[in-house]
């Protein structure tokens, strides 16, 4: 049989994707979002010359001779707080007492810590007995050390997370420009699905899809517009979720199931003018279901077990979303790891399996499969403890322990 490569398929999703203008957004309410344009510095970082030690401000000049057997005292004519605006000058003989943080007089060349006196803080207000001599530029954190009013802080298609967030505030930003969160319609087909925790007669599962599908999409910047469950038989129901969806003006509509080759595969069987399924070069995650609207909106068919669905997520769905919000890394982190067991791979198919780092010996981790079942689509529980998709290429027969393997890692 002949399969599409995983690439080709990735590439038709992406050649698809339509981004939004970009909105404004204040920075205490950009968590989540991404940059789409480059965020330059409102004010340098430090903004000024400032201590970086509680001590004393000094003409290095005066305390070139100090020494543990030879202090050198100086009068103290002034305290400078951190946030003070006081600019005190300081002639032959004199310092300041010095907050870390405050703004260094611009007369004072060093800054002695406390640590380096007579007395320390405890016999400071009056003078200082300095017994080091310091460097030029001591302990003084200098204006535009780290970025200069003006310069780019974090580029276009950066993740705004904590750490970015700081950094923003810390130059002073205030506002950023942001694309807009994908909005995302999850429908689970299926008659045997049955909402989690209800009494399960024969034939019926949870539907756990909807739930994995919309944190998975929320994970990757989205929020979910609508979450719909649809019967095999409700032959309506796709076009009803269809127009729901564009009444919610939802940029990608993700179906699990009902696009492989059975005999009740509603999302085939549906929208065939809309979509092309195909058969793509993967497992999990061959049965595959893509296309658009006339008006752009994202169609994607999923296959229905829950870690097919998971992966092809993974694979085509989530990279479309970060491609919608101009994110500059579509793929996550991978890492090449010796296998730390054997199992089986598929016969001319990439195979994703959900897997575990052992990190037992922190110099040589070791990547294993996350359920005892191997590799089955239908074994979700192992989808809980799985950090990473290990991933065989198709022309490997069968994986040995001590095999060095692609591992992408889903943190």
């Amino acid at each position: 049989m002949t399969y599409r490569a995983v690439e080709e398929q990735l590439a038709l999703v992406l050649a698809a994707v339509r981004q939004h203008p970009p909105q404004r957004v204040a920075v205490d309410q950009a968590h989540g979002f991404t940059l789409a344009v480059d965020a330059r510095a409102a004010s340098a970082v430090p903004a000024f010359d400032n201590s970086a030690m509680d001590g004393f401000a000094v003409r290095r000049a005066d305390v070139a001779a100090a020494a543990p057997d030879h202090p050198v005292t100086l009068r103290v004519v002034a305290d400078v707080p951190a946030g003070s605006a006081h600019d005190p000058e300081l002639r032959a003989g004199e310092c300041a007492r010095i907050m870390t943080g405050a703004a260094v007089p611009s007369s004072a060349d060093a800054i002695v810590p406390f640590e380096d006196t007579v007395g320390g803080l405890a016999d400071s207000q009056r003078h200082a007995a300095v017994l080091r001599a310091p460097v030029a530029g001591a302990y003084i954190r200098s204006i535009a050390d780290d970025i200069a009013a003006g310069d780019v802080v974090l580029a276009a298609g950066a993740h705004l997370g904590a750490r970015q967030l700081g950094a923003l505030a810390g130059a002073g930003v205030a506002t950023v420009e942001v694309s807009p969160r994908p909005r995302l319609a999850i429908v689970s087909t299926g008659s045997e699905l049955v909402a989690p925790g209800r009494p399960l007669h024969r034939g019926q599962i949870p539907e756990s899809n909807g739930i994995l599908l919309a944190a998975l999409a929320a994970e990757a910047g989205a929020e979910v517009a609508l979450r719909r469950v649809i019967s095999d038989d409700d032959h309506d129901g796709v076009a009803d979720v269809i127009a729901d969806a564009q009444r919610h003006g939802v940029d990608a509509v993700v179906f699990s199931g009902g696009v492989s080759a059975g005999a009740y595969e509603i999302v085939k069987q549906s929208l065939a003018h809309r979509m092309e399924f195909t058969s793509v070069g993967m497992q999990p995650g061959k049965p595959q279901g893509f296309g658009t609207t006339e008006q752009g909106m994202l169609l994607f068919g999923l296959p229905g077990n829950p870690v097919s669905a998971a992966v092809s997520f993974e694979v085509f769905v989530r990279p479309a979303l970060l491609h919608m919000q101009r994110r500059t890394a579509l793929h996550r982190p991978r890492l090449r790891l010796p296998a730390g067991a054997a199992w089986r791979t598929p016969p001319g198919r990439r195979q994703y399996l959900p897997a575990v780092i052992d990190r037992t010996d922190p110099a040589r981790p070791l990547v294993r499969p996350a359920s005892a079942g191997g590799s089955g689509s239908h074994l979700s529980v192992g989808l809980g403890v799985a950090e990473a998709y290990a991933i065989v290429p198709a022309d490997t027969e069968r994986v040995r322990a001590g095999d060095l393997i692609d591992v992408m890692e889903l943190r």
